[in-house]
């Protein structure tokens, strides 16, 4: 895997580079059409203007994150990216567009060329467009490149759909369109321990109230321990059968491990929606209805 380079607050780069543009909150294959216009050009670094969605101002968030910046970050490396540079959107919002080319495109990312979806918009109130970005980019001998959307099976893939996708449990037709397993990665925290005490035990991450929530019920899952996947059961929701006052609680029992990995940032990906949330009876209901979800989960291929 490529090291990716961040140099948001480092020095601008010496290599020419390829630029692709745009906020990529979910990273998505629509975004991955951008990022492969870059990573196309042999001749030159690749690298990737962006926003990071975990310090940029709330009023110019999207709706919900999909992925933090630190997945992002990841899920750039892995695609080959070299180079990243992700500035809070009030350190730059303010520049004309032609600032905006000449300080971000030419002085800091070096770009001998730069792409772009047809609805990236830049400069002070979002007035250029990408026809403006070809402009002005030739003053500055950066090709430019405007890609076109991406579809799936004639669907066009946005964020905005995976968002609701991811809301409503239909979590198999988000990752065909993100192209991966959508994760969270995540501290473990304490929790009461009672699936420890049914046999069962669970790390617990609670979910950040800026990403999207998923359906509340239970998923097939896989979690990276390690360097190593495990299969995974995991429950996400509020735990109505339990008395909980902490918001959004994933709790995953990991199949075939045991050891403490408290105070850790976890990577949990969902892959299978199982079942709605529900209240059980008693505690013996539940533990008899996590054995069930966990036969199910097994018998997953």
């Amino acid at each position: 895997m490529i090291k990716l380079i961040d140099i948001t607050y480092g020095s601008p780069v010496r290599e020419k580079t390829a630029v692709a543009l745009g906020y990529f909150d979910g990273l998505h294959l629509g975004h991955m059409g951008v990022i492969g216009a870059a990573l196309a050009q042999r001749d030159l670094k690749p690298a990737v203007f962006t926003f990071n969605c975990d310090s940029t101002l709330p009023k110019f968030k999207s709706p919900e994150d999909i992925i933090s910046f630190e997945n992002k970050r990841e899920l750039l490396a892995k695609a080959g990216v070299e180079y990243v540079f992700a500035p809070d959107f009030a350190k730059v919002c303010s520049f004309t567009d032609e600032e905006f080319v000449y300080n971000i495109l030419h002085k800091t990312l070096n770009a001998g060329f730069a792409c772009c979806g047809r609805n990236f918009r830049f400069g002070l109130g979002g007035h250029g467009t990408p026809e403006i970005l070809e402009k002005i980019g030739a003053k500055y001998d950066i090709r430019v490149q405007i890609v076109e959307d991406v579809c799936l099976d004639g669907e066009l893939i946005s964020s905005t759909h995976i968002r609701e996708l991811i809301r409503n449990g239909e979590i198999e037709q988000a990752n065909r369109l993100l192209g991966y397993e959508w994760q969270f990665k995540l501290p473990v925290v304490h929790g009461n321990e009672l699936g420890r005490k049914m046999n069962f035990p669970t790390i617990n991450q609670i979910l950040p109230e800026t990403n999207v929530k998923p359906r509340f019920g239970v998923y097939q899952s896989y979690v990276l321990v390690h360097g190593k996947n495990y299969r995974a059961i995991t429950n996400i929701g509020i735990r109505p059968t339990i008395k909980n006052s902490r918001g959004v609680i994933c709790e995953t029992h990991i199949l075939n491990f045991s050891g403490d990995l408290y105070g850790e940032n976890i990577a949990v990906s969902l892959c299978r929606f199982i079942r709605p949330e529900r209240k059980f009876d008693s505690i013996d209901e539940l533990k008899a209805q996590i054995a069930e979800d966990i036969n199910k989960v097994i018998s997953y291929k």
